[in-house]
């Protein structure tokens, strides 16, 4: 079993640390996500990311209640929607998400998108760190935020969030974004790190890459990721594919390896645009 490097999240006491590598569980349903977390629990993954809109806290809940894993040794990440955001309103979404999950205490609270035509995203924010300074959860951060928007949260709280989780995957690579993250102690966490499946499977670039390793297309993309620095989520709830996108440390991909899927941005986007999106 392959050991998962973590990397330092800052909180206001200093940091913590998350796995490089998690499992993500968008679009698993309930009844079918508890059996896809054991999986993943036994090929080695620790860190489980979830949300509310998902509709999967409870099977999560029961996959935690039901592993001896000891709960120090895993990483759990919820988030608040939109529709939740303002002071009691997301303090109220984070107890029934803690209900769901069985937990006392959550590693890692995240406001999914900016929505910024409500703007209700600071409220929120201000109250995410009075959850957290409350010590029910260990870290708080963002999903979606562009680089004005995390910079609005800082000018009215003094304060940078410990993770922006973005779409990132080759088509649709940030670097911008990424380098802002990075310049102010961001984290960035890569959802939809395969484009959901879709065309960058087949690009040629990358089973190119991937066969001069050896290794299939998804673990040649989700080493990209750990390269990169990202934290890196894939989702799957078949068992075979669960254990591969694991198996991504026995190879590294060489400068020109990364020098040619770098060339392979255009922007794409397989979900929403956060600009607008939630409005």
């Amino acid at each position: 079993m392959a050991q998962v490097p973590t990397l330092p999240l800052p909180t206001p006491d200093g940091s913590i640390g998350i796995p490089q590598l998690g499992f993500g569980v968008w679009q698993v349903p309930d009844a079918e996500v508890d059996a896809a977390i054991d999986t993943a629990l036994e090929v080695g993954y620790r860190s489980i990311d979830t949300a509310r809109i998902y509709g999967n806290e409870d099977g999560v809940g029961r996959a935690l209640a039901a592993t001896d894993i000891p709960h120090d040794d895993l990483f759990i990440t919820t988030k608040v929607w939109p529709d939740d955001y303002g002071r009691k309103r997301t303090v109220a979404a984070f107890d029934r998400s803690m209900e769901r999950l069985g937990l006392d205490v959550l590693d890692l609270y995240l406001l999914h998108w900016p929505a910024p035509a409500k703007d209700r995203f600071v409220d929120a924010w201000k109250a995410l760190r009075g959850i957290r300074d409350g010590g029910r959860v260990r870290a708080i951060g963002v999903c979606n935020f562009p680089a004005e928007l995390l910079q609005r949260l800082h000018d009215e709280t003094e304060e940078w969030p410990a993770i922006n989780q973005i779409e990132l995957h080759p088509y649709l690579q940030q670097a911008d974004l990424r380098e802002f993250n990075e310049a102010r102690g961001i984290l960035t966490e890569a959802w939809s790190p395969l484009a959901s499946g879709g065309a960058v499977l087949q690009d040629p670039v990358i089973t190119d890459i991937a066969a001069a390793h050896g290794v299939t297309p998804a673990q040649a993309i989700i080493r990209w990721h750990i390269q990169l620095g990202n934290v890196v989520i894939p989702k799957s709830v078949t068992p075979a594919r669960i254990a591969e996108n694991f198996d991504v440390y026995g190879f590294e991909l060489t400068e020109d390896d990364l020098a040619r899927i770098a060339t392979l941005d255009r922007g794409h986007r397989t979900g929403p645009d956060p600009e607008v999106f939630g409005g």
